[in-house]
């Protein structure tokens, strides 16, 4: 069988059991399913979030935003960022964590910018962060500490989701968030449950897709369900 890999996926073997008019097995087909998934992923995150920066640039407007859940937001992808690049995990097993966090920093700069005056407690959480993320990301933390900190992760991941989910459910509005950024969070998760699982990748990583799928399907419903019909421009009357 001749070997055919890219990216780190094994074409050959697919290929080798198609040519010969058969249909991939089990142990061949599904590690190649779960790469291509990842990269999916991983390209598709490079703009997964510029629908909400979008929407808040164009009205001008962070009605409806929590600030907290996307400051926290921002620490989570920072500390699952650095504790993927940490482990060695091959890069379609995280890599949308890059692009997400990048995208996640130009959002808080956003919300920050039309949530003026900032008080010096903003200034001063914008800092230290600036000051810890690069120690973080660059792994020089104490192992234990980096394993306890990202088993917190997945509580600030939850933590990031409730105040936004609860706001929704109190003004019974989602404002200006963007359907289709958590759309692909939630279609995203749902897909990286099955890649982390497949990779064999540590089960807190999985566990951390599940807290994802639950937190982001609950607010793409309240967004659903919470929507005001657009009004009708034009509509004579009888």
């Amino acid at each position: 069988m001749v070997e055919l890999k890219f990216l780190g996926m094994d074409f050959g073997c697919a290929l080798g059991s198609l040519s010969n008019g058969q249909f991939p097995e089990k142990d061949c087909l599904l590690p190649l399913i779960s790469k291509l998934l990842g990269y999916a992923i991983v390209a598709a995150s490079t703009t997964v979030k510029l629908p909400q920066i979008l929407k808040i640039l164009q009205h001008k407007s962070v009605r409806g935003l929590s600030v907290v859940a996307f400051e926290l937001e921002l620490i989570g992808y920072t500390i699952a960022l650095a504790y993927c690049l940490h482990k060695g995990l091959p890069f379609s097993a995280f890599g949308e964590y890059l692009f997400l966090l990048i995208q996640a920093i130009i959002l808080v700069a956003i919300i920050y910018y039309f949530s003026q005056p900032l008080g010096m407690k903003t200034w001063m959480k914008g800092l230290l962060y600036c000051a810890v993320a690069p120690t973080i990301l660059a792994g020089q933390i104490d192992p234990v500490l980096f394993e306890a900190l990202y088993a917190s992760q997945h509580a600030i991941f939850l933590c990031a989701r409730i105040p936004q989910i609860w706001k929704n459910f109190k003004s019974k509005s989602t404002g200006e968030l963007s359907f289709l950024t958590f759309f692909m969070n939630f279609a995203g998760s749902m897909v990286r449950v099955f890649t982390s699982l497949q990779e064999k990748a540590p089960m807190s990583v999985a566990l951390g897709s599940v807290i994802g799928v639950l937190m982001n399907g609950t607010i793409l419903s309240q967004i659903i369900v919470y929507q005001k019909p657009t009004p009708q421009k034009g509509k004579k009357k009888d």
